[in-house]
């Protein structure tokens, strides 16, 4: 019995390109031609494209395939397959588990990672931040930023008048949304101590966290925006400073809308 190459990948469930491409990778011999020129192929060209096709199924790449003997299994490349489709089913199941939050939660497409339960709360530019911080921080620090922008009424009106400042905001502005946002800031410092000191938290060198981070403020944020949180940042440290010194708790309820926590 002898097939052509279109009878041959019809057989085999395969396309005529494909076995044209095994030609070239060496992975299947070019049978003998009719006297008319077109090619015939037997029974173990059919064999051997079965197998391959069988290797390609379980994930095996081509350029292995070539090195595997008819009827050896390849435990280690085998083995190997195994351990990245675990991988890639991980990584399904959890993009499944994103979308479902984001439909859930109506949020955006593009919120980041994790944050979609509070994505409605977040300005553009405190979204972009936390795009950023997951390339940098650790679950369980983004888990406790997750808790910061579960916030309450009044601590989202003081993150939206931040997010509405513009660049020619006067001084009084400032100061006052600054005294409005230091004392969450200030309870975020004393609800999360690793605030203070996250190198255990971060999965790059300090310094290549702390240039991304203030040229991300930078650019992301005015100037007067980051007038505020600069200021609101030392009035925590003065209010955690008092409590101390008099060894008071700070009481400063709620959880802050911005996330630059300077």
């Amino acid at each position: 019995m002898a097939w052509s190459t279109r009878e041959l990948a019809d057989l085999a469930g395969t396309t005529v390109n494909t076995i044209r491409h095994y030609h070239r990778l060496g992975l299947l011999d070019e049978p003998e031609r009719r006297y008319n020129g077109y090619k015939q192929y037997g029974v173990h060209h059919l064999v051997r494209l079965l197998r391959i096709r069988r290797l390609a199924q379980l994930g095996i790449p081509l350029s292995q395939v070539g090195s595997m003997g008819v009827g050896e299994s390849g435990p280690d490349a085998l083995r190997a397959v195994d351990a990245e489709l675990a991988a890639n089913i991980e990584r399904l199941q959890q993009a499944r588990a994103d979308i479902a939050a984001i439909l859930r939660d109506d949020a955006p497409a593009d919120a980041p990672a994790g944050f979609a339960s509070v994505a409605a709360h977040l300005s553009e530019a405190d979204s972009s931040i936390l795009h950023i911080y997951t390339r940098f921080y650790d679950d369980g620090a983004l888990a406790d930023l997750r808790r910061m922008v579960e916030v309450d009424a009044a601590a989202a009106a003081v993150g939206a008048e931040i997010t509405a400042l513009t660049p020619d905001a006067d001084e009084a502005t400032r100061q006052r949304l600054a005294e409005r946002l230091a004392p969450t800031l200030a309870q975020n410092l004393i609800d999360y101590p690793w605030l203070s000191d996250p190198a255990a938290h971060v999965s790059r060198s300090a310094r290549a966290t702390r240039q991304t981070f203030i040229e991300a403020v930078g650019e992301l944020y005015n100037s007067a925006q980051i007038d505020v949180l600069g200021r609101a940042g030392m009035l925590a440290q003065e209010r955690l400073q008092a409590a101390a010194a008099t060894g008071d708790d700070a009481e400063a309820p709620g959880h802050p809308d911005d996330l630059t926590l300077s």
